[in-house]
C-alpha cells in the first residue's frame, strides 16, 4: 500500500514527473506513441508509459513490437506512483527490458526528520556512464535502436496522461506553418503546400475554400483551428517566421 496521498489522474502522475526532471532532460509529452519521450541534451532517449498501478496493460504499451533496425528510444520505462509496482510485475518487466519508475507524490515530499526528504522518483535517470546489474527492476536496459525517435521541431505545449491525448506531431507542425501563412496573406496557394512539404488534398478537399482568383484557396468553416489547439507552439513558429517563410514576400 503506498503511503501518503494518491495521484487522481495519469495526467497528474505525469505532470509531477515532468516537473521534477533534472537538468539537461527535456520532455516531448505525447510524441511518437509514448506519454512521455524524454530527450537528453546528447539526444538520448527513453520511452515512457503512465498508470497509476503497475499492471499487464502498461506493460503491453511500453513493450511496443520493434526490430534492431526499427527506429526508437534509448530505453524504455513505465511509470507508477510509489507504492503501486507489484513485485511480480516488475520483475516481468525486467524480463522484459522495461524499467519502472516510482513517482512520490508532491504532498509528500515535504521534509521529514533529520532533514531527510524523499527523492522525487526512483531510479534516477539514464547517467551518461551506465552500470548494469541484471535481475532487478530498477536496471536500466538499452535497447541499442537502429535509429532514435525523430523528435518534432518543437516540444509540444501539451499535458501527457490524458485519456484523449493532443498530440503535437510534424504534420501538424507543417499545418500550423501552412495556416500562419494563410492567416497573414489571406489565401494560400499549391506553391505554398509543396513548400511547407503538406498534402493540399484534404485542405483544398473539405477544408479551404477556393478564393477570388484561379489557384488561391481561403480560410473556410471547416478550417482547422490549430492555434487554439496549440496557443504556444503556434506563437513559437510564428516567432520563426522568417527562418521558415516561402520566398515569395508574405505581408505581416
Amino acid at each position: 500500500m503506498s503511503k501518503g496521498p494518491d495521484f487522481k489522474t495519469e495526467a497528474e502522475l505525469c505532470a509531477s514527473f515532468v516537473a521534477a526532471l533534472p537538468k539537461g532532460w527535456t520532455a516531448y509529452n505525447e510524441t511518437e506513441g509514448y506519454d512521455i519521450l524524454l530527450a537528453r541534451a546528447d539526444g538520448l532517449q527513453v520511452g515512457v508509459e503512465a498508470k497509476l498501478r503497475l499492471n499487464a496493460e502498461v506493460v503491453v504499451q511500453a513493450s511496443k513490437s520493434w526490430g534492431y533496425d526499427a527506429a526508437g528510444p534509448d530505453f524504455r520505462a513505465v511509470l507508477v506512483p510509489a507504492g503501486h509496482a507489484q513485485r511480480h510485475m516488475g520483475e516481468i518487466c525486467a524480463m522484459l527490458g522495461i524499467t519502472v519508475i516510482t513517482m512520490t507524490h508532491p504532498d509528500d515530499m515535504s521534509e521529514r526528520r533529520y532533514g531527510w526528504r524523499p527523492q522525487a522518483f526512483r531510479p534516477e535517470l539514464p547517467g551518461k556512464i551506465l552500470n548494469y546489474w541484471s535481475g532487478r527492476e530498477h536496471d536500466w536496459y538499452d535497447r541499442c535502436p537502429g535509429a532514435r525517435c525523430k523528435l518534432p521541431e518543437y516540444v509540444p505545449d501539451v499535458g501527457a496522461g490524458h485519456s484523449a491525448p493532443v498530440a503535437l506531431t510534424n504534420w501538424k507542425i507543417q499545418a500550423i506553418k501552412l495556416l500562419i501563412i494563410l492567416q497573414r496573406r489571406g489565401y494560400v496557394t499549391k506553391a505554398d503546400f509543396k513548400h511547407v512539404k503538406i498534402d493540399p488534398s484534404r485542405w483544398t478537399r473539405d477544408w479551404l475554400e477556393r478564393g477570388a482568383e484561379r489557384g488561391q484557396f481561403i480560410a473556410g468553416k471547416y478550417t482547422p483551428d490549430l492555434k487554439a489547439q496549440h496557443p504556444t507552439n503556434w506563437a513559437q513558429i510564428e516567432a520563426d517566421f522568417e527562418k521558415w517563410k516561402p520566398s515569395e514576400e508574405v505581408a505581416a
